[in-house]
């Protein structure tokens, strides 16, 4: 497995973005949650209060953690079909074999054939 770790030099990190659960209690208060990050909950008397301090503690978290990409590279398969591939190309009656297929779908085509030419003349009659 290939796993590439790409970090940031610059301490100046672009803006993140989080989404924000909100919740009215029953008793008034504002629940704010970090969805993805469950530890990051805040209560507090109105929304704003709520996402202030919310706000506040992500940046404290952040101060102490750095923020990095994983680039993992997926396991490398063997498609499922490739062990079916080329196992009839020494059988002696595999040519045989696919002129009979050939000779059975050339009658079938025939018999579809004809009976579209009966369904169009019965057609043509009404």
């Amino acid at each position: 497995m290939n796993l590439v770790v790409k970090t940031s030099s610059s301490k100046t990190a672009s803006k993140l973005t989080y989404d924000v659960l909100i919740e009215n209690e029953q008793d008034g208060r504002f629940n704010a949650t970090v969805l993805g990050l469950p530890d990051c909950k805040i209560s507090g008397a109105t929304k704003e209060e709520a996402l202030k301090e919310l706000i506040q503690r992500l940046q404290a978290r952040l101060e102490k953690a750095e923020i990095v990409t994983l680039e993992i590279d997926p396991p490398q398969t063997e498609h499922p079909w490739m062990k079916f591939a080329g196992m009839f190309k020494d059988d002696p009656q595999f040519d045989e074999m696919l002129a009979y297929i050939e000779a059975d779908r050339r009658e079938l085509d025939a018999e579809m054939e004809e009976y579209y030419r009966q369904l169009d003349a019965e057609n043509e009659t009404k």
